[in-house]
């Protein structure tokens, strides 16, 4: 693919990530982004064949964006607590410099689009949870450090309470700032979150 293209559809996706933010509930049409790129209807559709896989474009950035830092974040920091620390801000973090993309994972300008996009919206956060659940598993192997919960509880506890967040930050206007009393409320989150260390056996 030419570099070119790849800037055309780039600029079709920021156009419409800019659009999400700047016009929260209103339903965009490939007319109105048209005019926002300053391109033809056909000129965007030779670049993608429809709006749901523009919306599919943002969604792919968003897991490339925090796939690719969660692992640089696994292989950087031993510790499983601010293993959780770090994913949870980076997830926070993304959502507020990018307002508009947020609203996709909400679902909130998802509404009326294809099964498709709301089952890759599922499957990130699955995806997230499931790293999340991993790294509670390798903590009592590597730390003797065990959730007070079971292990599938306690990874979505803490999806939750990320997510919770987030559909605040949506459901306010983007006021409510999605990392705004997270660096309180963290600690507080994690307090009770381990049993004590597992007794290790000493030969």
């Amino acid at each position: 693919m030419s570099s070119e293209k790849i800037n055309r559809r780039q600029q079709i996706l920021q156009a419409l990530a800019h659009m999400l933010e700047a016009s929260p509930g209103a339903r965009i049409t490939t007319a109105a982004l048209a005019k926002e790129v300053g391109f033809s209807e056909a000129a965007l559709y030779r670049h993608f064949p429809s709006k749901s896989k523009m919306f599919e474009g943002l969604i792919e950035f968003i897991e490339e964006t925090i796939f690719s830092r969660v692992s640089k974040i696994l292989q950087e920091e031993p510790s499983a607590p601010l293993r959780c620390q770090k994913i949870l801000h980076l997830l926070l973090a993304f959502c507020e410099r990018n307002p508009g993309i947020t609203r996709l994972l909400t679902g909130d300008a998802l509404t009326g689009e294809t099964e498709r996009l709301h089952g890759r919206i599922l499957q990130f956060f699955d995806r997230l949870e499931t790293q999340l659940k991993q790294i509670l598993r390798d903590a009592e192997l590597r730390e003797q450090l065990r959730p007070a919960i079971p292990l599938g509880g306690a990874a979505n506890l803490l999806m939750a309470s990320a997510e919770g967040r987030i559909v605040q930050y949506v459901r306010s206007g983007f006021r409510r700032k999605p990392t705004e009393y997270w660096a309180e409320q963290w600690p507080v989150l994690i307090a009770g979150f381990f049993r004590e260390p597992v007794a290790v056996a000493h030969r």
